[in-house]
């Protein structure tokens, strides 16, 4: 089975002794290698360590196998882009947006690029979730060396995984910020209304601080961080991979475990909400299963879909709904609860149009969100899509686009790394409303669809976003060489 591939030794490491427990472990994982298949890695993570050029040798060996190559750019101007590149969450999927955006948007190139995994453990199914020709890239831009005194250095994680950082990972900048790098920018977002003091700070230490909407300049600026380092860069959504007319459906119910409902009612599953999102009160899922629960019963031709994945805590999510709903004391009615699904296995990525397809509406009253890439994918999908209005979703959510979810009021957040920060409490009964009206008014929920997937097209696309990225790393370039 290909394996992602491991890190180089390149002039700007750290001497191997400052992750010598690290070192000890990537040689463990090695020697168990030759007893074991790649189970291994679903419950333990092979960490990217400092290595050896014998290490080295070893893992290429084992993990790449790809000969691919590509039109390299007459240029020495390169961009270290440092990100969790093979892991499953938010910061990966965006900074592959930018890196898949990049590569096949600007050619010739004015700079190269070159890649590292940093800020989160890797996911082997993550990595073999990835279509052939993205493996194929991540390798050769790993392979890419630079020198750092001609690199721009791309911090995309959360501000404590930069330098130093506060948790173990590989440290971006990778020594500091007194090397011989050109510059360091710094692409983070926070869920809430501000920033914390200490990640003020570290957001100050960069040349420039990348943001996703108007939302966080203000909340970022507001909290202290310098006016003029903070610049707006949007996300890109593949609008040429989430095409609503590429693909057949998944078998959701094939996929799914049902947890609320029995029976069969009417002919299929009827009107089919999605929701994606890790497993936290962030992500509004008590919010929006008593919307659903009150609104709907058994006998509403209607199927909610929970794709989700734990977030530090277990996987019972079945469990998690049934007592939830007690805790309630929510009585089942006469007919029954519509149903309730969860889809907690993993989805690769080149099946996740498959799974917007599968749907009819897709809803998430989130607390806060950085950007909301589940969203703009099923707006991509043509989806008519409810979400809440505020934080991310405000950059591209309108009301002639999709439903945006009023927000009751600002609640503190009680637990944490954001503890004592404000979020938003999304509408209960308005959700409700908006839910029984997207499944009533078809032909209103498809003209808000169409025009969702219009304006990923026309603002959010690969070869939008990918110039404007471009423009700010050849701007930076410009003001360095001219000192």
């Amino acid at each position: 089975m290909e394996q992602p591939p491991d890190r180089t030794k390149r002039p700007w490491r750290f001497s191997t002794f400052v992750y010598s427990s690290s070192i000890l472990f990537l040689l463990l994982s090695i020697l168990i290698l030759f007893f074991t298949t790649t189970d291994l890695y679903k419950s333990q993570t092979l960490r990217f360590t400092f290595t050896t050029n014998r290490i080295y040798t070893y893992l290429q060996s084992l993990f790449s196998n790809s000969n691919s190559k590509s039109e390299t750019p007459n240029t020495s101007h390169c961009v270290l882009w440092m990100a969790p590149f093979l892991s499953s969450g938010g910061y990966s999927s965006e900074a592959w947006s930018y890196i898949l955006s990049l590569h096949h948007n600007l050619k010739p190139s004015k700079f190269r690029i070159t890649i590292e995994h940093h800020g989160d453990l890797q996911s082997i199914e993550f990595w073999n979730g990835l279509a052939t020709e993205t493996k194929e890239l991540a390798i050769e831009m790993h392979r890419t060396e630079c020198r750092p005194n001609e690199t721009i250095v791309v911090c995309h994680s959360e501000p404590g995984a930069w330098y130093p950082p506060l948790f173990e990972t590989l440290p971006c900048p990778p020594y500091g910020y007194y090397g011989d790098f050109m510059a360091v920018i710094g692409r983070t977002m926070f869920e809430t209304d501000r920033v914390n003091h200490e990640h003020v700070e570290r957001c100050n230490k960069m040349d420039r601080v990348w943001v996703p909407t108007e939302f966080h300049v203000a909340s970022f600026v507001k909290s202290g961080v310098d006016s003029s380092k903070v610049v707006k860069i949007v996300q890109p959504v593949d609008v040429e991979v989430f095409d609503p007319l590429k693909y057949e459906p998944l078998d959701l119910v094939e996929i799914g475990d049902l947890v609320l409902g029995s029976g069969v009612r009417g002919l299929g599953l009827g009107f089919v909400f999605l929701s994606v999102f890790k497993w936290e009160q962030r992500k509004g899922w008590d919010v929006l299963l008593k919307a659903y629960l009150r609104e709907f019963s058994g006998e509403d031709n209607v199927a909610l879909f929970l794709l989700t994945n734990a977030y530090h805590s277990d996987r019972d999510f079945g469990n998690k709904i049934v007592d939830f709903v007690k805790e309630l004391n929510f009585k089942e009615g006469g007919d029954g609860y519509p149903f309730v699904y969860v889809i907690d296995k993993h989805i690769a990525q080149v099946d996740l149009p498959r799974l917007y397809k599968a749907a009819d509406a897709f809803v998430l009253p989130t607390r806060g969100e950085g950007w909301g890439r589940p969203i703009v994918e099923a707006m991509a999908m043509s989806l008519p899509v409810i979400a809440t209005n505020w934080s991310g979703p405000t950059e591209y959510l309108t009301e002639e686009n999709g439903y945006p979810l009023v927000v009751e009021e600002m609640s503190e957040v009680k637990e944490g790394p954001f503890e004592g920060h404000q979020w938003a409490e999304p509408s209960v009964d308005k959700l409700r409303v908006l839910m029984r009206r997207v499944m009533s008014e078809p032909d209103e929920a498809k003209v808000k669809g169409r025009r969702g997937r219009e304006d990923m097209v026309k603002k959010f696309a690969p070869e939008v976003v990918s110039k404007v990225v471009a423009d700010q790393i050849e701007r930076i370039f410009e003001e360095k060489i001219r000192r």
